[in-house]
């Protein structure tokens, strides 16, 4: 039931008028593009900065993958570390012990593709073996055996920016030009890890909102998504209830839902493919709206 509901939606959104672009995850072609790809979060951990502690148990997170695909999410992005500003980092062991359950068992119950949001090879390869079909990485490939295992797995991978570490991230981060730094970053992991045998098709790129940035650069990263585009693979935002949106229009992270909406319209206006988000339903009807409206935008100029 949950995978026919699934399919009827991603058959019923129109194009958004984005560039198509094949992004391959261990042999499945994810077209981006066509419209938004929506990417759920499920944190397993006690201490994230939005939902920690929530999804601890096997059941209740399962049962949020679940209720997350059933919502409209295309990716479940599963993590066991928090990567909130000041966290401290998770053993490999404790990580899997957190996430790996979990993929497995969604991977028995859904054909939804699977993140393992990980910046350890070790905890990528267990896993992949478990069903992940996907290494979401917000350092970038720090770990020295990270680029062998997408380049052996064919996992996509998801190579993100960030300045420093979590622990670090926010101690007066500072560019020479915000969006021109981080693309560079990103084309040079990027050449890394098709020189270590990763295939162009497998990498996805995402400018790290709120990882080593002020609201300022934030702001200026949104803004410039067409040139973070331009580099021709998938752009991936995760601005979800992130602090910048609550400075701007005030209030906790469990009460940022129109600043996160307003947002993710704003990012797929600008070339976006995927969101990354905690509110699956309200962003899956959102993005399917501005699609719809893009089109029809589109369309009006032919």
């Amino acid at each position: 039931m949950i995978e026919k509901k699934q399919q009827a939606l991603m058959q019923s959104v129109p194009m958004s008028g984005n560039a198509k672009i094949i992004w391959n995850c261990r042999g499945r072609e994810v077209v981006c593009g066509q419209r938004t790809l929506i990417m759920g979060i499920l944190n397993t951990t006690p201490d994230s900065f939005s939902d920690g502690g929530r999804f601890q148990t096997l059941e209740k997170a399962v049962a949020r993958g679940l209720q997350m695909v059933e919502e409209g999410a295309d990716i479940i992005d599963i993590g066991g570390e928090s990567t909130r500003p000041g966290a401290k980092p998770v053993q490999p062991l404790e990580e899997i012990a957190r996430t790996v359950p979990i993929i497995g068992k969604l991977r028995e119950k859904t054909d939804a593709l699977i993140s393992i949001d990980t910046r350890k090879a070790e905890v990528a390869r267990a896993a992949l073996a478990a069903g992940a079909d996907i290494i979401n990485d917000i350092s970038a490939l720090a770990d020295p055996g990270m680029a062998a295992l997408a380049a052996e797995s064919g996992a996509g991978l998801v190579l993100m920016h960030m300045l420093g570490t979590p622990e670090t991230m926010q101690s007066d981060p500072r560019y020479d030009d915000v969006v021109s730094n981080v693309r560079s970053f990103l084309e040079e992991r990027s050449a890394f890890a098709i020189g270590r045998g990763v295939a162009p098709e497998q990498i996805a790129l995402d400018p790290g909102i709120g990882f080593g940035k002020t609201d300022e650069h934030n702001l200026a990263l949104l803004r410039g998504i067409p040139e973070l585009a331009d580099a021709g693979c998938p752009v991936l935002i995760g601005a979800s209830r992130k602090s910048f949106i609550g400075r701007i229009l005030g209030g906790k992270p469990d009460e940022r839902l129109a600043g996160s909406l307003a947002v993710a319209a704003f990012s797929i206006l600008r070339g976006a493919h995927i969101l990354r988000v905690h509110d699956v339903k309200e962003s899956c009807d959102a993005a399917r709206l501005v699609d719809t409206l893009r089109t029809n935008e589109l369309a009006s100029q032919y």
